[in-house]
């Protein structure tokens, strides 16, 4: 059984003040709970009912697991309905951000939707992207939202906070820079481009002006002559123009 103590600080946790405070983040369904781990990750604390430790003996062998009941964990979901288990996690500390010759690195301008960033995430692992920059304005990626969204993602893609200008004005010039606009070039020639940057803008209203003024290659995903839709949902279309960029 979970203390009232323990409830209410792992309750805190919820709040991105008192996970900025205490440098921790949780993660609750088995994916998310066995990408963090698998990935070098070890809980501080693990609370699971007696049926998940049943079914997962092998994550039992590198850490320690505290049985509780499903009602322990009603207490201290962020989910509508609570999974079976929860994993609470110091915050990694990340290595230092490279951009390699054959390195696409996709920055995020402000997106605002946890939803949205969990799941570019998931599809920046799925195209094989290991860096993510965002914006200092961009929605905290350990937002529970965000780590739920991104389906155990965010244990391989690094996701760090920057000043964009300050860190594009110290590019490589020759840094190939592409934009997400609504009136650019098709990217149907960009297939198999390694080496870049490719900017998402915010949901509301795109790439910053500030920003908008590194984008060597405006980029656009043409739409249907049939289609009455203004734009594209931003992690729509990033998983788009990612597989434009795939081999």
């Amino acid at each position: 059984m979970l203390s009232k103590s323990k409830i209410k600080y792992l309750n805190s946790l919820k709040m991105g003040k008192y996970r900025t405070l205490h440098k921790r983040f949780f993660a609750e369904g088995n994916i998310n709970v066995r990408d963090f781990i698998r990935n070098g990750l070890k809980p501080v604390e693990l609370f699971a009912t007696q049926r998940w430790i049943e079914r997962n003996k092998q994550e039992q062998s590198v850490i320690k697991v505290e049985e509780v009941s499903l009602d322990d964990l009603k207490k201290i979901t962020a989910l509508k309905n609570p999974s079976e288990v929860y994993a609470l996690f110091d915050m990694p500390q990340l290595p230092g951000l490279e951009m390699k010759d054959d390195d696409l690195i996709l920055v995020l301008d402000n997106i605002k939707d946890p939803g949205n960033l969990g799941t570019i995430i998931r599809s920046a692992d799925w195209f094989g992207l290991k860096n993510i920059v965002c914006s200092l304005r961009t929605v905290e990626v350990y937002n529970p939202k965000v780590v739920q969204a991104s389906m155990g993602s965010l244990a391989r893609v690094n996701v760090y906070y920057l000043d964009l200008a300050s860190w594009f004005s110290k590019l490589n010039p020759s840094t190939n820079i592409y934009g997400a606009v609504l009136d650019g070039e098709n990217p149907d020639g960009l297939r198999g481009e390694k080496n870049g940057v490719l900017i998402i803008g915010s949901e509301a209203k795109g790439i910053s002006r500030e920003i908008m003024e590194y984008v060597k290659k405006p980029i656009s995903i043409r739409k249907s002559p049939a289609s009455g839709a203004e734009s594209l949902n931003a992690s729509i279309a990033t998983a788009i123009l990612l597989y434009a960029f795939s081999t």
